[in-house]
This record gives C-alpha cells, sequence and structure tokens, in this order.
C-alpha cells in the first residue's frame, strides 16, 4: 500500500485532550537541559515549582496526536519518516499545570517526486479549558523520505528564510547527554527510531537519533537566554528547519543574527561532524 493524497489530506484526528501537572513541565524544561546550573534562578523557575513557568517550547508536546503515520492506512513506509520543519505561534501563556485541547488537521500534502518524497504539514492549535482560549499554534512538517510519486500534491508553504551569510552576532554552545533522546521521548514521541537501535538500522543510522524537537527546544533556549531575558512571553514564534540529524552526546553550537527590531534568525551545527543540524531558523521577539 502506497501513500494516498485522499486519505491523508482527509485524516481525521480526535480531540486530544491532555491533563498535565506542574511535574510534566517540569520534566520538559529538564529534558532540554535547564536546570543544568543550579544557581541560576532564571533557568530555575521552569524546573522547581516554586513560580513554575512553562517553557515555550512545550505547546509541541501537548494535544500531540500521537504517532498516527504508523496507521497502515496511511500507507506511509513510517519508519523513513523524519521531522522536516517545525513553526510554533505563541498566543497566550500556558498555565504550569491544567488542561488543554489539541485539534489537528493535515494542512498540505507535497509530493516532491518519486526519488524525492513527500512533505506532509500538520497544523495542530491548542486550546486552553475551561473558556477554549487559543494558546499555539504549531505547524509540524513530515518528511516521509520513501513516499514520492504518488501525483496529487498541494503546493509548498512559503519557505523559510536562510541564515545571514556574515559571522553570527552572538553563539551557545554546549553538550547533548547520550541518554538525552531517551529522556525527551517521555514528553510525548515515543518513535522507537529514538530508542532502538535496530529501528534506528532500518532507517539508515548507526544509532538511534535525537529528537528534532529536542534540537528545536535547545534553540529556543539559547534565544530566550540571549534576546530575551529568559521571559517566555516575549517569544511571539519561533519557526525552524532540520536539516540534518543529531545524536546522543554531539556538542551542539547555536548560531544568532539579530536581523530587525523584532527577529532573531539563528542555525545550530553539530560540531563533531561540522554540519548544520538546524537550518533556517527565525524568531520573534516582544519589546519588554
Amino acid at each position: 500500500m502506497s501513500l494516498n493524497y485522499k486519505t491523508i489530506k482527509g485524516w481525521q484526528f480526535a480531540d486530544v485532550a491532555h491533563e498535565y501537572t506542574e511535574k510534566d513541565t517540569i520534566l520538559y524544561a529538564l529534558s532540554l537541559g535547564l536546570g543544568n546550573a543550579p544557581l541560576d534562578r532564571q533557568q530555575l523557575r521552569f524546573v522547581y515549582e516554586k513560580q513554575l513557568q512553562v517553557f515555550p517550547t512545550m505547546p509541541v508536546v501537548l494535544g500531540h496526536p500521537g504517532f498516527w503515520l504508523s496507521d497502515p492506512k496511511a500507507g506511509v513506509t513510517w519508519v523513513k519518516v523524519v521531522h522536516g520543519e517545525q513553526r510554533l505561534t505563541l498566543h497566550n501563556p500556558v498555565p504550569g499545570a491544567g488542561k488543554v485541547i489539541g485539534r489537528s488537521r493535515v494542512s498540505r500534502v507535497v509530493d516532491k517526486g518519486a526519488d524525492k518524497g513527500a512533505l506532509i504539514v500538520v497544523e495542530s492549535r491548542l486550546y486552553g479549558t475551561p473558556g477554549d482560549t487559543l494558546l499555539a499554534t504549531s505547524e509540524k512538517t513530515i518528511f516521509c523520505r520513501a513516499d514520492g510519486g504518488f501525483g496529487e500534491s498541494d503546493r509548498a508553504a512559503e519557505p523559510l528564510p536562510p541564515v545571514p551569510p556574515d559571522n553570527p552576532e552572538t553563539a551557545w554552545t554546549l553538550s547533548v547527554p547520550t541518554q538525552a533522546a531517551l529522556l525527551y521521548r517521555l514528553n510525548a514521541d515515543r518513535n522507537p527510531l529514538h530508542a532502538d537501535p535496530d529501528v534506528a538500522s532500518q532507517a539508515g543510522y548507526r544509532q538511534p537519533i535525537l529528537h528534532g524537537l529536542y534540537t528545536y527546544g535547545l534553540a529556543a533556549h539559547a534565544v530566550l537566554r540571549s534576546y530575551c531575558g529568559y521571559d517566555p512571553q516575549r517569544l511571539a514564534y519561533i519557526h525552524a528547519r532540520f536539516s540534518a540529524a543529531v545524536f546522543p552526546g554531539e556538542t551542539l553550537r547555536c548560531e544568532m543574527w539579530r536581523t530587525g527590531p523584532e527577529t532573531v534568525q539563528f542555525q545550530v551545527k553539530a560540531l563533531e561532524r561540522n554540519i548544520v543540524a538546524i537550518s533556517h531558523g527565525i524568531s520573534g521577539i516582544k519589546t519588554p
């Protein structure tokens, strides 16, 4: 069975009611490495229940529709699926604990060609309860590496801008713990590609790879630290393209450019292999 445009475009997602606690909020931040400086009071407020704040990228794991592409009806070679892009727009503060509703739909299915794969874009809106307040809008682009050539196709989304060619204004370097993927997967994404060496080998990797959303969260941390004074309400949006897999244990460097009064562009490099793991990163910064 191969990917069918009409089946995927019309995929019906049930609303996902997600009740989470302060423990979940703290786990998410800890899984991204926050709190590694115990005396840093700015990081502490994301990992300690006293005046707890939600790290701004946490909406990507709330109200998550699950690994739906593993359903045989999707006709997707799920072991070859990787995360292509992530776009997140923040509308209202997310409470430190509570109940939210995730509502998802497939907004685009793009055929890149028989030997180039396909893109599936899932738009998810996160609502707070009670009141149905829109908290965040997420757009996840899924790259189905082995499933192109089905014919019918939507137009691709407007591309994200490349980073400037000059040297970055600032950068932040840190090491990824070797158990990072095993810890991060407890948030939502239990795809065995991030845990099982056999599945990773089938997908063509020498070992389980890190979640793209881990690297994305790390980039958000770098922007929040460098340009927002650790104030999550100042981050309006953060969009990025995943351009290469990252392995747990590698050293990552987030390079950043202030390209406007309210925009910061960024990329993330895996230093040991000298590759760009996240490209075309851009975030919106609100004035204090």
